[in-house]
This record gives structure tokens, C-alpha cells and sequence, in this order.
């Protein structure tokens, strides 16, 4: 029996190496290498391995892994290429807009790195709804989240 660490290590070799449409396929694909697991056993990795699912230059919806980048406290945060965001402010509400698919690894991030300004995210597909905590300038959010959403871009 392989191990977890195998595992992880066989599903970013194969999506960071071709494109993945369904779980099925990464299933199958798997079972070429040595694994065979259960479609709950690989749907949990790759929600720990924070893997995406977003459209390709095509249109089809495939597999992304994340990309780590270090927030400004020392900690790192993973962020899937392509997930751009643009920002807009209402009050004490943030919204971000994003590509498609995107939404819910961005909200993630906010609940794990800008909980100092961000109090609390609803995500949909490709929007971000963002509370600001009292007292929290619009400053101290674009500070926040620029730390780790590149290409931050506020209209």
C-alpha cells in the first residue's frame, strides 16, 4: 500500500503535467501509477491540497495547483495561478471579483490570513463577499490582501 506523501506527490506530477478534467480521469490516472483509491479519498486530497478546478485558455474546466507565496507575518498562503481579483468597497463590505471556479480558494486564504481586518467571506464561483472588522481602514484591507492575491486590482 502506498502512502499518503506518494500519493500527493503522484497527483501534482500528473496535473502539473497534463490537463485534468474530472476526478474520474485523475482517478483513472492513478490507478496507472500504483493507486487505487476511493473517489471520497481523493476528492479529501485534493481539497487539503487546495487544488482548483477553473477554466483553461480552451474553456474546459481542469485542475490547478495552488501556488505558495509568503504573507507578510512570515506565514505561507497558497494562491492558484490566474485567480486575479478586483476589488470593490460598499461600507464595511468588500467585494472581490475573480475568474470563475476561483472564489472559494480566495475566500480560504481571506479566512486564514486577513482575519486581523476580515471578519468573515461568503463565496459564490467568482465573487468574494469580504465583512471588515470595525475600525479597519480601506488601507489596512488592500495591505492585507495584497499580501497574497497578486494582481490586486481596485476599481
Amino acid at each position: 500500500m502506498r502512502n499518503k506523501t506518494e500519493r500527493f506527490t503522484a497527483i501534482r506530477e500528473i496535473i502539473g503535467s497534463k490537463s485534468v478534467h474530472s476526478q474520474e480521469e485523475l482517478l483513472g490516472l492513478l490507478l496507472e501509477r500504483g493507486f487505487a483509491v476511493t473517489q471520497a479519498t481523493l476528492s479529501r486530497d485534493l481539497k487539503q491540497m487546495k487544488v482548483a478546478k477553473a477554466p483553461d485558455v480552451s474553456g474546459q474546466y481542469v485542475y490547478h495547483l495552488p501556488t505558495e507565496v509568503q504573507v507578510s507575518d512570515g506565514r505561507s498562503a497558497f494562491f492558484t495561478p490566474g485567480a486575479n481579483a478586483t476589488v470593490i468597497f460598499s461600507g464595511n463590505i468588500v467585494v472581490l471579483h475573480t475568474r470563475p471556479g476561483y472564489a472559494s480558494s480566495i475566500a480560504f486564504e481571506i479566512d486564514q490570513h486577513a482575519n486581523d481586518v476580515i471578519i468573515g467571506t461568503v463565496a459564490g464561483d467568482d465573487t468574494v463577499f469580504c465583512v471588515i472588522g470595525e475600525s479597519i481602514s480601506r488601507e489596512e484591507v488592500l495591505n492585507s490582501l495584497s499580501a497574497f492575491i497578486p494582481s490586486l486590482e481596485v476599481l
